[in-house]
């Protein structure tokens, strides 16, 4: 069996707690989105993008990222994910959100580590059902010089830790070309905005098809 998994993140990595957040501060929480889909599925998620694009007249040639819908795009979203799962039980919604006022400041010290670590958290069991997987994260979402040790990290999970024999292929894309990235974006999105704005209403439509973790709360 091969598949593969999408990820992008929303928030960031700062850690200044002064100000309000988009006021000069930085967010309180973190959070990665991955869309886990088996190969020969992988139309049917970026189907699911193309539909948004073409119901709400999205320009084609530009990325609708999730902090530019309205609430009603939104919500589109989350019930056309939950009936993507509904039919296609073999696709999964992961996220991880971190409370980012309880990371202690030794961890703060090398942002990455942390984000290579919530993505262990939130993807090893999914990649270890697999004999090949595909992970596609947005290139932005880590430093160029910490590719390379996320996707050791994660081979070496799987091997010694999983004890499994998946290979693992890692091919950031940005999500401006990748409908599976914008997909995992859009959902990183949805569970973000019930961290870090308090809402709930978006999450609550998709929330039995979303395996959900947290972290330092």
């Amino acid at each position: 069996m091969s598949s593969i998994l999408y990820a992008d993140e929303s928030g960031d990595l700062g850690w200044d707690f002064n100000a309000p957040y988009r006021q000069g501060g930085s967010s309180r929480y973190l959070t990665i989105g991955v869309l886990c889909v088996p190969s020969a599925k992988k139309h049917v998620p970026k189907r699911v993008i193309r539909e948004l694009y073409d119901r709400f007249k999205w320009p084609v040639g530009t990325e609708k990222k999730w902090h530019q819908m309205t609430p009603q795009e939104r919500a589109t979203f989350a019930t056309e994910a939950f009936k993507m799962c509904e039919k296609h039980p073999d696709i999964h919604l992961h996220g991880i959100t971190v409370n980012k006022q309880n990371v202690e400041p030794h961890i703060r010290n090398d942002e990455n580590k942390l984000y290579n670590y919530m993505i262990r958290l939130c993807v090893l069991d999914c990649m270890a059902a697999d004999t090949d997987v595909t992970f596609v994260p947005d290139p932005r979402s880590i430093k160029v010089e910490s590719g390379n040790s996320l996707h050791d990290y994660l081979q070496l999970e799987l091997w010694f830790t999983k004890k499994v024999k998946t290979l693992l292929k890692t091919q950031p894309q940005d999500s401006k070309s990748c409908r599976g990235v914008q997909f995992a974006d859009m959902l990183a999105g949805l569970i973000q905005h019930r961290f870090e704005d308090g809402y709930a209403e978006h999450i609550r439509i998709c929330v039995t098809r979303l395996r959900l973790k947290k972290l330092f709360f």
